[in-house]
């Protein structure tokens, strides 16, 4: 275990340090076969925690310096949802100390998590105050689990992630807040705020960084994140989905299949999934641009993530075992491999080129 004290995440902010924050769970979970699709609810920290620990760890590895309590979609609407909102508050608090015993035997942050209620809607005062209520205990239990900062994310109206900084500001004992929007396909929420006003107004309102997670894969995400970077004063945050957005399909959500045409979201994705190349040049861009908090979203994998740390200049554990295609067979130099008449036609095979 660390000893020594974590330096906090404004502090690294103000003397101009990059912060690396992996995301994804979620996706990452599905894929392993311990988190179901659809409802995308989090009773894997109850029924495998070790699993939701070992992704934590994977993570660190890979280049992340937080550690993300794994609480997203862990609130009373969704729980309700599936019938399980009698194990809320054991769920919040487990996924709070798995995080926080990683924190602290690697010496990375610990972030607190809200997320979308998917119940919000601004003409209706019933739902507006189940929205306060569902924010303030996931607050005050992320104060309870000793969180170092909160990470309100993924929402896609304005009033919405105004509501979760409010309640951290309220209840959250003067933790601060990164507060990311997920930007459909339009370039305004869906109350109408063009995305760069409603940065700079929850920046305003006390948000340490601001920015956009998940919805838009990078080729889509950063023509916003410029104009988003001219409006705001502060840190910026971007944390796209690693999927092949288009300007004519600018979110993950309205994706096809290249092949067949049909729908890809949200459990027919994997053909649309970015290289690690295109992963490196959105995060050598963003890094241009000016972006300090950064990381990847849903679809993020740990070879993902360690593309973007290498390129924000770290060289974590992981980096041991980047590639080195010169020693592959199919790959690598002559020198190497084509000592023989059969390796050389073994190799003229995997290409097609056959005399």
């Amino acid at each position: 275990m660390t000893t020594a004290a974590v330096k906090g995440l404004v502090e690294r902010l103000r003397d101009g340090e990059n912060v690396i924050c992996a995301e994804g769970y979620m996706w990452e979970l599905e894929r392993r076969g311990f988190l179901r699709s659809g409802p995308f609810t989090p009773e894997v920290v109850i029924e495998h925690p070790e699993r939701v620990r070992q992704l934590h760890e994977e993570f660190v590895h890979a280049g992340s310096d937080v550690v993300e309590a794994f609480t997203y979609y862990g609130h009373r609407a969704k729980m309700r949802m599936i019938g399980r909102e009698d194990e809320l508050e054991t769920l919040n608090l487990a996924a709070l100390e798995i995080a926080r015993d990683v924190a602290d035997r690697t010496g990375t942050l610990m972030a607190g998590n809200l997320c979308n209620t998917t119940i919000y809607d601004p003409g209706n005062i019933e739902t507006i105050e189940e929205v306060k209520s569902i924010f303030q205990e996931q607050v005050e239990w992320a104060v309870k689990g000793k969180a170092d900062y909160f990470i309100a994310e993924t929402f896609n109206s304005f009033g919405e992630a105004s509501l979760a900084l409010e309640a951290i500001r309220k209840y959250g004992k003067g933790l601060p807040a990164v507060i990311t929007m997920a930007a459909y396909v339009p370039d305004r929420t869906t109350d109408d705020v063009p995305f760069p006003q409603a940065m700079r107004r929850l920046e305003e309102e006390g948000a340490a960084v601001v920015g956009l997670n998940c919805a838009r894969g990078p080729a889509t995400m950063l023509p916003l994140l410029r104009q988003i970077r001219q409006a705001c004063k502060g840190p910026i945050a971007a944390l796209p989905v690693i999927f092949r957005t288009t300007p004519q399909q600018k979110c993950f959500h309205c994706l096809t299949d290249p092949v067949t045409g049909a729908k890809a979201y949200p459990a027919e994705l994997s053909p649309l999934q970015c290289t690690r190349a295109e992963i490196r040049q959105f995060a050598t861009e963003a890094r241009e641009l000016g972006v300090q908090y950064i990381g990847l979203c849903c679809g993020s994998a740990s070879y993902y993530l360690r593309e973007v740390a290498i390129v924000y200049g770290r060289n974590p554990q992981a980096a041991r075992f980047k590639p080195d295609l010169a020693m592959n067979l199919a790959t690598g130099s002559a020198q190497l491999f084509e000592r023989g008449d059969h390796v050389r036609k073994a190799r003229a095979f995997m290409f097609g080129n056959i005399e």
